[in-house]
C-alpha cells in the first residue's frame, strides 16, 4: 500500500521574498533556487515532526503566525555562537532527554525552532 513517507516542503507567504530569502541565506547560511533542501538524511535514527498545536497555544509566541518552523542542526551551541555574533536574540533555550532547543525570530516574525536531537526516535 502507498504511504507518506515524511515532510516534503514547508510553504508560506511572505511580503518580500527576496528579503525573506536573503535572511535565511546570511543568517543561517541555507539557500536554494527554488527555496532550502533538505536533502534525506542517511541516519535511521534521525526523523521529522508534523505536530498540530490546540488554537490557544502560545509556544510559537512571540509570533503572531499559525506556524512555527523547527530546524536540525548539528551542533547547537556552535550554531548559536554563530548567530548571537550576526546580532541575532536567542528567546530560550531548552535541554530534553530527546533533544537541545533554541528559537529565534526570522526578519518577519515567524518563531524558528533550532534542535540538536539527541538519540533515536521515540517509541
Amino acid at each position: 500500500m502507498a504511504r507518506i513517507t515524511g515532510l516534503g516542503g514547508l510553504f508560506y507567504k511572505v511580503a518580500d521574498v527576496e528579503r525573506t530569502q536573503a535572511w535565511y541565506r546570511d543568517v543561517l547560511g541555507i539557500e536554494g533556487e527554488w527555496g532550502i533542501l533538505f536533502p534525506f538524511a542517511e541516519d535511521p535514527q534521525g526523523y521529522a515532526q508534523l505536530s498540530p498545536f490546540k488554537a490557544e497555544t502560545d509556544y510559537f509566541a512571540p509570533s503572531q503566525a499559525g506556524f512555527m518552523v523547527n530546524l536540525r542542526v548539528d551542533d547547537l551551541d556552535g550554531f548559536l555562537e554563530g548567530l548571537t555574533a550576526k546580532g541575532v536574540e536567542v528567546l530560550g533555550r531548552q535541554d530534553e532527554s530527546y533533544g537541545r532547543f533554541a528559537w529565534i525570530l526570522d526578519c518577519d516574525g515567524v518563531k524558528i525552532e533550532l534542535w540538536e536531537q539527541i538519540g533515536g526516535a521515540p517509541e
